[in-house]
């Protein structure tokens, strides 16, 4: 019998994964909690999971902290993402954290079966978009640890319309004319741009300023 931990701070949602569960019988639900700190506080009286579904965002404790914990303290346990959110960063913290597997929560009842044996089998579960995502990762690394958060980077107005332009991969005369300015003015916005996002072209430019959700 395969012991499973769900860990999620919508009751409704918890409801849903047991019953994806119970079509199958060989799992059992040892734990079900709202929060990572909960999980800690149930696993040192009894840590005798197999594996844990775990959700990100969370109140308390998020989902990434307490993998990190789980897995220092109790290497045996697999941990399996189950979320909403398929964003690069969280994908990244997440395995980087030490998590075993990465599935959306509207995978269906025989995939998540077939993902957690697989898991518990030594293998790595993803769906499909998050291991696509998970290799352009790897092709195309994002150092998030360095990445200013928006309260950091503040941009003008006017400095987010030429990046706007300049990520439509226009050049600085064709800026220059949509905007009405001169080409030496747009110059000096992009060189105002490299400085605050601390870049050192037009592509880190653009990656940075969509990372901050600044364009």
């Amino acid at each position: 019998m395969i012991k499973i931990a769900i860990v999620d701070d919508n009751s409704f949602l918890i409801k849903a994964v047991e019953e994806k569960l119970s079509f199958f019988d060989d799992f059992t639900i040892k734990i079900a909690t709202d929060n990572g700190q909960n999980l800690l506080d149930k696993l040192e009286k009894n840590h005798n999971v197999d594996l844990i579904l775990m959700d990100i965002e969370m109140p308390i404790m998020n989902g990434i902290e307490a993998t990190q914990i789980v897995k220092q303290r109790y290497p045996q346990i697999k941990i399996i993402m189950l979320t909403v959110f398929d964003n690069d960063e969280n994908i990244f913290k997440s395995i980087k954290a030490g998590a075993d597997g990465y599935l959306l929560k509207e995978v269906n009842a025989k995939d998540l079966h077939q993902g957690i044996i697989e898991t518990l089998n030594g293998g790595a579960t993803m769906t499909p978009s998050i291991a696509l995502k998970t290799l352009k990762l790897f092709r195309n690394p994002i150092d998030f640890e360095n990445v200013a958060t928006e309260d950091e980077v503040q941009l003008t107005a006017r400095e987010v319309e030429v990046l706007e332009q300049l990520s439509k991969g226009l050049k600085y005369q064709q800026i220059a004319e949509n905007l009405f300015l001169s080409v030496g003015t747009i110059r000096k916005h992009v060189e105002n741009i490299y400085t605050k996002l601390q870049v050192h072209n037009k592509l880190e430019a653009i990656q940075k300023a969509k990372n901050n959700k600044l364009i």
